[in-house]
């Protein structure tokens, strides 16, 4: 059993995500196609003397005392019987409240971790039920650390899937390695709370529209894409920054352009990659900004 493990935990992008209205248990129900896209936090997990305890420090920011890995740590605990303490270091790339599921692919890679690191060889079941209770993006990156019936720790590979149900609903799908992504992050930070507030007001203000199945639309020509994410237009009139950022982006060249997730990051899909570049070096003078490709 070694002692330390390293590894690397992607972002993700909603291409089309619809928000049923608000379920009795109090989630949502959504339908979506979420992508990987290569943008990384990297998490180091060691072993610790100290029994039951999960300390964490990140490189950018100051993580909350109670927070996906203290969580995902105890859930583990409980299940597994293991008691030995953890000390997690986070190099932070992917923004806190930007709708890339940076906690939750967080969450999926160190349960991984920690599965690795004592040995407990859980199977794809005991994982997704750990998912359930980190949270519901948790179970998208479960399915991608885990896609084919391969474990995957060290190493990331493109992945894409339709999500259904309040996430635990994951089939996966072809990932799609025809575009390129520029990601531009408004420098503002959307709760989901709040953006799922924004939502249910805005469905009690103009009503539930069902739309197209975001799959279908992901199968177009990319100059046919009409997806439709129900967070964008009431994030974007609560949040300037992020309409603005949008505004830019679509000026840019993007093929197709929308938010991701619940916000606050904007992306713009690019069927030439020089076209990307070039969207990219006008856009980072005034915000930062990640090329991605989803293959390669």
């Amino acid at each position: 059993m070694c002692d330390s493990i390293t590894v690397p935990a992607p972002a993700k992008i909603n291409l089309g995500l619809k928000v049923f209205p608000k379920r009795a248990d109090g989630y949502h129900d959504i339908q979506s196609v979420f992508q990987t896209v290569r943008l990384f936090d990297e998490i180091t997990v060691s072993l610790t003397d100290e029994k039951n305890s999960c300390t964490v420090d990140c490189d950018t920011l100051q993580l909350p005392e109670e927070n996906t890995f203290t969580t995902s740590y105890k859930a583990f605990c409980v299940l597994t019987g293991i008691d030995r303490g953890v000390h997690v270091f986070v190099k932070k790339r992917i923004p806190a409240g930007g709708g890339l599921g940076g906690g939750s692919s967080d969450a999926s890679s160190f349960i991984q971790s920690l599965d690795n690191l004592f040995g407990t060889k859980l199977d794809f079941s005991s994982l997704n039920q750990l998912a359930g209770k980190v949270g519901s993006d948790v179970f998208f990156f479960t399915h991608a650390l885990n896609a084919d019936g391969r474990k995957r720790y060290s190493h990331f590979e493109p992945y894409a899937a339709y999500v259904e149900g309040r996430g635990e609903l994951v089939r996966q799908i072809e990932c799609r390695n025809d575009f390129s992504v520029v990601l531009v992050l408004p420098g503002v930070s959307v709760s989901t709370k709040t953006a799922y507030g924004l939502v249910d007001r805005e469905m009690e203000k103009c009503g539930f529209i069902q739309g197209e199945n975001p799959e279908s639309i992901y199968r177009k020509k990319i100059c046919d894409w009409n997806f439709v994410n129900d967070f964008t237009v009431p994030v974007a009139r609560e949040y300037v920054q992020v309409a603005s950022a949008l505004e830019k982006l679509k000026k840019s060249g993007a093929v197709f352009a929308d938010m991701s997730g619940s916000g606050s990051t904007v992306f713009g899909v690019f069927d030439d990659k020089s076209d990307a570049l070039k969207a990219k070096k006008m856009l980072e003078r005034e915000y930062v900004t990640v090329l991605s490709q989803p293959q390669g």
